[in-house]
């Protein structure tokens, strides 16, 4: 277990480090220039070598490289161009949102679609299972930012018993703030949920045609027995899998949902930080979603060990 684990640790930390590589370089390549976006293009050459100065921007690039990730370190991720605030700061406020809507997207994908898979599973080629299955096609077909737009008119419009959109604030109560992220979680929620749903079908029936399973049959096992006993627990694998993955894309990959809820999270703060040429902020916010991938991943790896014995002593490969 020992060496499965130090192995994970030190291609986490490389993979961390060239993800932040690559951050770097791609948006030192990128076309545009801070400090005329902040003076705006008629400021003076003076004026813009001065903020430039200021920023750091005149130092070569590899210092710039360096002196950013010594900050990372440090807990010091700079000042934001844009805002004028250290960025830790706006990443903190940022992720009082997407953090509980990430949360909140991947329990009711869970819930949903871990037991439906199961049942499609447990009753193959019944109605069930191919109801659940055109539930997967659609959730799989729709968009979500689609099927957003669908519960804003139909609950806030229609029936009036949610918010439209914006983000009231934990300071206002747990209930409102919970409230402004049902339907954004519902509509990330439920096309991940659809997938979920197809794999662990796939999983368990696979599962199913193992000899051991049959052998527990043979011997006198029932067959809801033999499903959750041997089946589901050994199905998990691929399973956690998707798990972990949906977790790191709810995480990243809200920009689009915060747009349409019109939510302050980290998604939004992106693109706003894109839109203002706010290099800064883009690159720690990219950096510390692809680390959240990364550590997603990393437990992701350590719960293999959990549900596959084998994998302790880091044999098979690992």
């Amino acid at each position: 277990m020992s060496v499965f684990l130090a192995r994970r640790l030190v291609a986490l930390f490389l993979t961390l480090l060239g993800a932040s590589l690559a951050v770097f370089l791609i948006l030192e390549v990128l076309p545009g220039d801070p400090a005329t976006v902040m003076l705006g293009i008629g400021a003076q050459e003076d004026s813009l070598a001065a903020l430039r100065a200021q920023l750091g921007l005149d130092r070569p690039a590899w210092q710039r490289y360096l002196v950013w990730i010594w900050g990372w370190f440090q807990g010091d991720l700079g000042n934001s161009y844009a805002y004028d605030e250290p960025v830790i700061k706006i990443i903190l406020e940022r992720l009082r949102v997407s953090l509980p809507l990430a949360l909140m997207a991947i329990t009711l994908s869970t819930a949903i679609g871990l037991p439906l898979g199961v049942l499609a599973a447990a009753r193959r080629n019944s109605l069930t299972d191919v109801s659940v299955m055109g539930f997967v096609q659609v959730g799989v077909a729709i968009p979500n930012f689609w099927f957003a737009i669908l519960m804003i008119l139909f609950f806030s419009v229609f029936l009036k018993v949610m918010p439209a959109g914006g983000f009231a604030g934990w300071d206002a109560g747990v209930w409102p703030a919970i409230k402004s992220l049902i339907l954004p979680a519902v509509a990330l929620a439920l096309p991940q949920a659809a997938i979920l749903a197809r794999v662990t079908r796939s999983s368990v029936l696979e599962v199913m045609r193992e000899d051991y399973v049959r052998t527990a049959r043979a011997k006198g096992l029932t067959f809801a027995a033999a499903l959750w006993r041997h089946a589901v627990r050994n199905a998990l694998i691929p399973v956690v899998t998707i798990m972990g993955l949906q977790f790191s894309f709810l995480l990243a990959g809200t920009i689009i949902i915060e747009n349409v809820f019109y939510l302050p999270g980290l998604g939004r703060l992106i693109f706003q930080a894109i839109a203002q040429r706010d290099v800064i902020v883009v690159k720690d916010v990219v950096v510390l979603l692809a680390g959240a991938v990364v550590l997603v991943n990393f437990i992701v790896d350590m719960s293999y060990a959990l549900l596959d014995p084998r994998l302790r002593g880091g044999g098979h490969g690992q």
